[in-house]
């Protein structure tokens, strides 16, 4: 079944009520009292929400198998969980939950025990809730349903502003959005303030697990110190030109031929092995220390996740299919294999505990101003290379369907990349044979 973008817009929000309900509603049975669990100053989790809409979309090829089904919702949640308390973390310095009271947990993020009830929640929305879910929504003529979902996702935005200048309050200084406009009267100063303290005092009574820090400013003496929004744009090229130059004696060695393993048109470069060392340094930072078993797991567990992830949307974007490891034994719909997924645990262990180290240091070396302009210059280039990428797989895909060229974009593609020079640079890519459209 395809999915539009207002049904998957429908199942955030509905999904997000949902969890809000449910997470409400145990805190109040814990705690005696009424407590809006929710981030935002709305009756949403948005975890449970971006939880679903990834099943929906992702794992809806596993639908037949109740065991992979299963297991790729209690993976993809479970990731999902982590993600956000990490990112939650960063922004409010602290944890939003903590389960380090229970076995099997990894600080105090994830733990076997919810990792299991996700995995259950998944198949049952996968295999029921959604279809009703969407039966329900159909129901409204279209018009009114999708003003309904754009009006939802206006005040979602608002709210998110909102609970994000409160959350920032909390763990910081207050803000200064009140005191910008002189020019408000003082009706509307007050009831500002009121509204604001309103929220500020939901936050503090909902989140009692915040970690309230006082943040202390640093300045930066080298460049891309740590973990930095520099360091990791750098090692994403790093890992897109090193990832790329694997693949490709890989590829000599085991096939016996030389052939492109790039993922864009302009230059050397695996936007998935990029991503995955930029990624794996983010939110494997704080573990770089801990033993070579628990990041060969890791990276085992998290890089076939990942790749599944990748596979599956360069199928729906592109209608192409780059890689295929049906051939090989243990694989899952050909986009993954456990051999490979063994490979990533490996590059985890080497790249954190070997070779992390070395390029960090390199790239702290670089003076800090040209190290700034070389990284945005780099920033921009690839986001040009991307899109130009995008827009020749796009009219590669077109021209299999007998698209005609009626616009200056495809007939400059189909001038610059025509099917000869896109098969050298994507030489595995195969059409799914099915168009499909979000619309």
């Amino acid at each position: 079944m395809g999915y539009s973008v207002y049904d998957l817009v429908g199942l955030f929000f509905i999904y997000s009520m949902l969890g809000w309900l449910l997470e409400t509603a145990a805190a109040a049975v814990k705690r005696r009292k009424f407590v809006n669990r929710g981030f935002f100053n709305g009756p949403i989790c948005t975890l449970y929400g971006s939880a679903a809409v990834l099943m929906t979309v992702f794992l809806g090829e596993l639908k037949n198998s109740l065991f992979f089904l299963f297991l790729g919702c209690m993976i993809l949640a479970t990731l999902t969980e982590w993600f956000g308390g990490h990112i939650l973390c960063r922004m409010g310095h602290g944890k939003w939950w903590d389960y380090s009271g229970k076995k099997w947990n990894m600080d105090g993020y994830i733990c076997l025990e919810y990792s299991v009830v996700w995995g259950v929640l998944g198949v049952l929305s996968m295999k029921y809730l959604n279809e009703l879910i969407l039966g329900i929504l159909h129901l409204i003529p279209i018009v009114p349903r999708r003003i309904t979902l754009l009006v939802l996702i206006a005040i979602f935005l608002i709210d998110g502003i909102g609970s994000y200048a409160v959350l920032h309050h909390l763990t910081r200084t207050m803000p200064k959005i009140l005191a910008m406009n002189d020019q408000i009267d003082a009706f509307t100063k007050r009831l500002g303030i009121r509204i604001y303290r309103s929220l500020e005092g939901r936050m503090e009574k909902a989140y009692p697990n915040v970690q309230q820090q006082t943040a202390t400013v640093q300045k930066q003496e080298v460049f891309a110190q740590g973990c930095s929004f520099y360091k990791l744009i750098l090692l994403f090229f790093i890992g897109a030109f090193l990832g790329d130059l694997v693949e490709t004696v890989f590829c000599r060695i085991t096939a016996g031929v030389w052939m492109s393993r790039s993922s864009v048109v302009w230059g050397p470069f695996s936007i998935v092995w990029g991503l995955a060392i930029s990624l794996a340094t983010w939110f494997l930072y704080n573990y770089r220390e801990r033993s070579d078993g628990f990041l060969f797991f890791f990276g085992t567990f998290l890089g076939g996740a990942y790749e599944y992830l990748c596979s599956v949307f360069t199928e729906l974007v592109f209608g192409q299919v780059f890689w295929d490891y049906s051939d090989i034994p243990f694989n899952l719909g050909g986009r993954i294999n456990l051999l490979y997924c063994f490979f990533w645990g490996i590059a985890a262990v080497i790249w954190l505990k070997k070779l992390y180290p070395l390029v960090s240091g390199i790239i702290e070396k670089i003076p800090i101003k040209p190290g700034k302009i070389i990284t945005w210059v780099l920033i921009v280039f690839m986001v040009c290379n991307v899109t130009v990428s995008a827009l020749a797989l796009v009219r590669y895909s077109e021209r299999e369907y007998q698209v005609p060229a009626d616009h200056a974009w495809q007939q400059f593609m189909d001038e610059h990349y025509d099917d000869q020079r896109m098969n050298r640079i994507y030489p595995n890519a195969a059409s799914t044979g099915v168009q499909e459209e979000f619309t």
